[in-house]
């Protein structure tokens, strides 16, 4: 399976630009990439307190829907970051758009890192999607940096992890290794995407995005620079991984919380 990581650098309230370079991302994915991964909220930057109201929107708002478009004719899936406004509520909110242009999975940042604070609101469950005959799970940026969230996607029974991110110096080597554990913890690929260059409030994102195996090894990392490169997943790996034992079949504790089942495929896991 062929994905390509779109490693950009995005502007905060800058949805205009963002939107631009996300369609450009789209438009120069290679014939056979089957899946375009971009970072945390990448389409409208991150919004503070004051611009939130005014920056996020609904699912069914113009930027989603011009993403929408793009995929469906490009015959692309895309996972890309959202600030989404739900009747006045806003959520951190990673989308997976299918190749037909629909919405397969929405997930609504669960850990709120500081700057999420007083801007958004948590989300309140995991979820998992079937997609392309795999079963795919999103996180978001500070969510890798708990296990039960990888673990979570892992009991809805997640064989790619991916994560959208917007992590900045100096917590770049910390999400690098949480990557890594993720994926060996949970027997899955897991794949981040991080944004690149200078944010509001001085921040400077750490870049790093990288492709981890099932076997925890580091398959593919990027530079500190803007970058769109493919990498390939070894399908057979999962397998490899699992062949002699399984952790979620050994593990003494699992977390709690409804499991819903959809007929669409998806499943949640709601949290207690």
């Amino acid at each position: 399976m062929k994905v390509e990581l779109a490693q950009l650098a995005g502007q905060d309230n800058g949805t205009a630009h963002n939107l631009k370079s996300a369609l450009a991302a789209i438009t120069a994915s290679a014939s056979d990439t089957q899946l375009i991964v971009f970072p945390e909220t990448h389409l409208m930057g991150f919004p503070s307190a004051d611009t939130v109201a005014q920056i996020a929107e609904p699912l069914d708002g113009p930027t989603v829907q011009a993403v929408q478009q793009a995929a469906r004719a490009r015959k692309i899936a895309v996972v890309v970051g959202v600030a989404e406004n739900d009747n006045g509520t806003f959520y951190n909110t990673t989308l997976l758009i299918d190749a037909e242009g629909e919405i397969a999975l929405r997930y609504r940042k669960t850990h709120l890192w500081a700057s999420d604070r007083g801007v958004f609101s948590a989300g309140d469950r995991f979820v998992t999607a079937q997609w392309n005959g795999l079963r795919v799970g999103v996180l978001i940026c500070y969510d890798i940096e708990f296990p039960e969230s990888a673990r979570a996607l892992a009991q809805l029974g997640a064989e790619l992890i991916i994560v959208t991110n917007g992590n900045m110096d100096p917590y770049g080597p910390t999400h690098r290794t949480a990557i890594m554990a993720r994926a060996q913890e949970n027997q899955a690929f897991a794949l981040m995407v991080n944004r690149v260059g200078e944010g509001d409030g001085q921040l400077v994102f750490a870049g790093g995005s990288a492709l981890v195996d099932p076997f925890g090894t580091l398959l593919h990392e990027a530079g500190r620079e803007p970058c769109q490169f493919s990498v390939e997943l070894d399908l057979a790996q999962l397998a490899a991984a699992r062949r002699d034992y399984r952790y979620l079949d050994d593990q003494r504790l699992r977390l709690a919380g409804e499991v819903v089942e959809h007929a669409d495929g998806r499943r949640e896991l709601l949290m207690p």
